[in-house]
């Protein structure tokens, strides 16, 4: 029996690229873009489940957001030699 599952996703850009996560089941890919790094790791999320033994549906992740108050330190840029 097939079945549709919904997945957490959060991309993170990384130098030029992009990283992307499944929270549920810790699965990463990449890409060029956002829409890549996300299209690769629903490949490797589908590709995950056909060689896995995974009970679904998996709960999701509990997703909530705090303060903290710090002191930035800024960096001096330095010049680039010409």
């Amino acid at each position: 029996m097939t079945e549709t599952f919904t997945f957490t996703v959060i991309v993170n850009k990384k130098g030029e690229s992009y990283e992307s996560l499944c929270l549920e089941l810790d699965v990463t890919s990449r890409g060029e873009t956002i829409e890549e790094a996300v299209t690769n790791l629903k490949e490797a999320v589908e590709l995950y489940l056909d060689n896995e033994d995974i009970a679904l549906p998996i709960k999701r992740p509990f997703m909530t957001t705090f303060e903290v108050t710090a002191q930035r330190k800024i960096k001096k840029q330095t010049k680039e030699p010409q």
